[in-house]
C-alpha cells in the first residue's frame, strides 16, 4: 500500500500526516507493506517521523542519470540517501503533462532497480482508448516498453500499478470486475515475458479514486495485491481505513 501525496503538503504538513499515519499504525506490525511518497523538499521532514516506524517512504519520480549538469532533476543515490525505499515510475500524470515515454520510463527503470530501490511502475489507459477497446493493447504496450530487457529476477522485485487515467482524481473508479481483468492482463504479459513465477511474485497495485468505501471490494479480488492512493492519502483518517481494508482480505 502506498500513499501518493502529489504536489501537496508542504514540510510541516508532511511532518504532521506522517506521524498521524505511522500513530494509527503502531502495533500493526503484521499488516501489510506501508508507504508514502511525499514531495521532493517534504521527503526530510517525512524520514524524521517515519524512521524507527513500520511506514516506508519513497519519491515520486526521479532522472535516469546518476549525476551532471541537469537543472531541477533528482538523482536515485539523493534519494538513496534520504532513506527511501520506493520511487514511483511512469505516473500517468508524468506520461500525460511532461511527455514520459515507454522508454524514459524503462530507462530510470533500470537506474532505480540498479541502487536497489524498488520502483514502482505506472500504467493505463485514457477514457478515450478504454472506449476504443484498447486496454489490452495500451497495457501490454507500456509493460513491454517498461520490463523488456530486464532481468526477471529484477522485475520480481517491482511493484506495478495499474491506474486507468480516465479514474484518477475524478471521483469514477473501475469496477472491481474491470479492475481485476487488467490486472490479470498485467499477469498475463509478464509471465510471457519472464515466467510465471515472476509474473506472481511481482505485486500489483490498483490506484484511481479509491476510497474507504470501495477498498475491500477492490482489494478482494485475486489479482489485486494493494492499492496507489493518491488523493485519499492525504487524509491520515482514510489512508489508515484503506490500511485496514487491505488487511480485513489477507
Amino acid at each position: 500500500m502506498c500513499g501518493n501525496w502529489k504536489m501537496y503538503k508542504t514540510p510541516g504538513e508532511a511532518r504532521a500526516l506522517a506521524r498521524e499515519v505511522a500513530n494509527g499504525l503502531r502495533g500493526a506490525d503484521d499488516g501489510p507493506e506501508v508507504a508514502v511518497c511525499p514531495p521532493f523538499p517534504s521527503i526530510p521532514a517525512v524520514r524524521e517521523i517515519l524512521e524507527g516506524t513500520s511506514v516506508a517512504w519513497g519519491a515520486q519520480n526521479c532522472s535516469p542519470h546518476l549525476e551532471g549538469a541537469y537543472t531541477g532533476e533528482v538523482a536515485v543515490p539523493m534519494l538513496v540517501d534520504l532513506g527511501c525505499r520506493f520511487v514511483i515510475l511512469g505516473h500517468s500524470e508524468r506520461r500525460q503533462i511532461f511527455g514520459e515515454t515507454d522508454s524514459s520510463v524503462h530507462e530510470k527503470l533500470q537506474t532505480v532497480l540498479g541502487a536497489g530501490l524498488t520502483p514502482i511502475v505506472c500504467v493505463g489507459e485514457t477514457l478515450d482508448e478504454r472506449e476504443a477497446g484498447r486496454t489490452e493493447e495500451v497495457v501490454d504496450r507500456q509493460i513491454r516498453g517498461a520490463f523488456e530487457g530486464i532481468p526477471g529476477a529484477e522485475v520480481g522485485r517491482t511493484v506495478v500499478a495499474y491506474e486507468p487515467v480516465w479514474a484518477i482524481g475524478t471521483g469514477r473508479t473501475a469496477t472491481p470486475e474491470q479492475a481485476e481483468a487488467v490486472h490479470r492482463r498485467i499477469r498475463a504479459t509478464l509471465s510471457g515475458l519472464h515466467g510465471e513465477d515472476v509474473a506472481t511474485a511481482t505485486r500489483i497495485l490498483y490506484g484511481g479514486s479509491v476510497k474507504p468505501g470501495n477498498a475491500g471490494e477492490l482489494f478482494s479480488q485475486p489479482n489485486i495485491d494493494g492499492g496507489l492512493i493518491g488523493g485519499a492519502s492525504l487524509s491520515a483518517r482514510d489512508f489508515l481505513a484503506i490500511v485496514g481494508a487491505e488487511c480485513s482480505t489477507e
